[in-house]
């Protein structure tokens, strides 16, 4: 095998592990993720390590420590140091894949490259010395370098073998930005319909994973790329594929004006980005079944947007099966996605109260991104400059607004049910009514949230409902 030194820094502590197994006779190398993670310039999240011992002699040379069984029927264990994990793993050959997901069993070889063989593509197929340097025998480092995800050996016996790296190939080439080698992206698309084999729970993490690439551009490259895929895992976006809007408002069919959408996402944090990216990816999919074509020669999609929303609640708890709170948010945003945001102070904490501060800055968000998907240039384009200044001036009250803390919810009223009752209100649903009462005239600014402000208020409120 060709080996060659690489600036590759791995952990101390990898490094103790490597050197235990070492000096105990066996080969032991960093592998996978973590190396290519560290040619590319990342910092990897954990890390694993191959070793020519067998399960039992990586028992022996770590006897007395933390070493769990983690998936021992695969040759791995998982060794503890310091509070942090270490899968361990003997070399080993895969027999077969009679369900098209998972090996029939495994055979330990004592071979490095026979174990890196079995692995997906040439970037994953990587393995590190701290002394030996970079063993890889695909030429992964060059892929890496080019910016290509290739398969190794045959691309469609690897795809074959488990379907689930077909979304893993759509995954690493949006998140690290890279192009899917010819024959590699040809066996993807072809054995595309292979998908129906692998759990929704893991289809839902490769296309969430995907979702949190870095570039927005990359994310909605490789989707556009890869038709056959998406229509297998998410069929309830096939009919915008290519569908014409037949809108001067609109330059793109409605599935590439979703992919330009999800594109332009802005969010707050990484974390919500996959569920905006989401939402914007999806959130005109009512159209097709809202289509009209009016006399003027110009479509309509009258009540599109909750068409969306019963679309997207289907798709996303049954197919995708997400969390509820998460399923309930993108439902929220594709309904309301079309909704104007008016960019006036009373307008904003409305929408605060009506939805939180969280999922209002959300919407805003989607509303943006929809909006800058639109044909910004075309002779509706003085019109859509406007909205999206005005959905850019709401967003910015509404950032202004939560920031004050502005009063949008019972928890923020400067009364509450206790102090009402003293005043000589009964429990029971008028209490209620009387509280949200109030609100909404501070909501609407008619009221100070002061307490003798709203006291005299609720008192004036009384006095007018008594017989």
């Amino acid at each position: 095998m060709q080996k060659q030194k690489a600036p590759i820094p791995i952990p101390a502590s990898v490094c103790g592990i490597i050197g235990r197994l070492n000096r105990a006779g066996y080969e032991a190398w960093a592998v996978g993720g973590c190396v290519r993670d560290s040619l590319f310039g990342r910092t990897p999240h954990d890390w694993d390590l191959c070793t020519s011992a067998l399960p039992e002699q990586v028992a022996e040379v770590f006897r007395g420590e933390r070493l769990l069984p983690t998936g021992l029927a695969h040759g791995t264990q998982t060794l503890l140091e310091d509070g942090k994990p270490y899968e361990i793993t003997t070399y080993r050959v895969e027999l077969g894949y009679s369900d098209g997901r998972h090996p029939d069993a495994v055979a330990f070889t004592p071979s490095l490259t026979e174990d890196l063989a079995r692995r997906d593509f040439t970037v994953n197929a990587m393995a590190c010395h701290p002394m030996l340097g970079l063993a890889d025998p695909f030429g992964g480092q060059a892929d890496l370098q080019a910016g290509v995800l290739r398969a190794v050996g045959d691309p469609e016996q690897r795809f074959s073998e488990d379907a689930l790296r077909i979304l893993r190939a759509l995954r690493f080439a949006a998140v690290y930005g890279l192009a899917v080698e010819e024959h590699t992206a040809r066996a993807a698309r072809t054995l595309a319909p292979r998908l129906a084999l692998v759990s929704r729970e893991r289809v839902t993490q490769e296309l969430w994973k995907l979702l949190a690439a870095p570039d927005g551009a990359a994310a909605a490259r490789v989707l556009r790329q890869f038709p056959e895929v998406v229509r297998e895992i998410l069929p309830e976006l096939a009919p915008c594929m290519g569908f014409d809007q037949h809108s001067a408002w609109h330059q793109y069919d409605v599935w590439e004006h979703q992919l330009h959408a999800m594109e332009a996402v802005q969010a707050n944090t990484p974390e919500e980005l996959p569920l905006l990216r989401l939402a914007a990816l999806i959130h005109d999919i009512g159209k097709p079944e809202t289509f009209q074509l009016g006399p003027d020669g110009q479509g309509h999609f009258y009540g599109h947007g909750k068409a969306g929303a019963a679309l997207a609640q289907a798709m996303l708890t049954r197919r995708l099966r997400l969390p509820t709170q998460t399923c309930q948010r993108v439902v929220l945003l594709v309904e309301r996605h079309d909704v104007p945001l008016t960019p006036t102070p009373k307008a904003v904490r409305r929408t605060l109260a009506a939805l939180g501060p969280q999922a209002a800055s959300q919407l805003a968000a989607v509303h943006l991104a929809d909006l800058q998907a639109h044909h910004l240039t075309g002779r509706n384009g003085e019109r859509l400059r406007g909205f999206l200044a005005e959905t850019r001036e709401f967003a910015a009250l509404l950032e202004e607004e939560t920031r004050r803390g502005v009063c949008v919810s019972l928890k923020d009223l400067a009364v509450n049910g206790a102090d009402l009752l003293k005043l000589g209100y009964a429990p029971g649903p008028a209490l209620g009514a009387a509280l949200n009462g109030l609100l909404a005239r501070v909501v609407d600014g008619s009221l100070e949230n002061r307490r003798e402000v709203l006291l005299a208020a609720a008192v004036d409120m009384k006095r007018a409902a008594a017989p």
